[in-house]
């Protein structure tokens, strides 16, 4: 069953008393449809209509209702996408040099070993699990100079 986007950030926002302006579902049309996590300025350009000052706020909005998550990546600009419950689960990879950041996936079974391995370290810490996040952090085929893969 597909997830209404949309319709779950207007809930949200109006959990918090906010509304779901032209300006938020802007924002959250263009994470939705980037398949990766976008910059502010990446965001202003795939939606030039929105003003700059409008876009920072928005984004605050959005990720203090729980639509939008900050990407923490291995530069200084803070990436933004979709909250994980909004899109699908998956991982990032991070590139040091031109700070690229792209989503991959893991296959089922092996995500499901890595969740496994991850609750057993949580109970033997005796720590609460939330979720977990991955991220490899390396260099992209740009910067390389490695051929891309097939």
């Amino acid at each position: 069953m597909a997830i209404d986007v949309h319709a779950v950030a207007a809930s949200r926002l109006a959990a918090t008393a906010q509304r779901y302006t032209t300006s938020r579902r802007a924002v959250v049309e263009a994470l939705q449809g980037a398949g990766r996590p976008l910059t502010i300025p990446e965001i202003l350009a795939v939606d030039p209509a929105l003003p700059q000052s409008s876009a920072y706020r928005t984004i605050a909005v959005l990720t203090q209702a729980g639509v939008v998550r900050r990407v923490v990546a291995v530069d200084e600009f803070a990436r933004f996408e979709l909250a994980e419950d909004l899109s699908s689960h998956h991982h990032h990879l991070l590139c040091t040099s031109c700070g690229l950041v792209a989503d991959f996936e893991l296959p089922s079974a092996l995500e499901h070993q890595l969740e496994a391995a991850f609750e057993a370290a949580a109970t033997d810490q005796r720590f609460e699990s939330i979720h977990h996040r991955v991220d490899l952090v390396g260099l992209c085929t740009n910067c390389s100079g490695a051929p891309p893969a097939p």
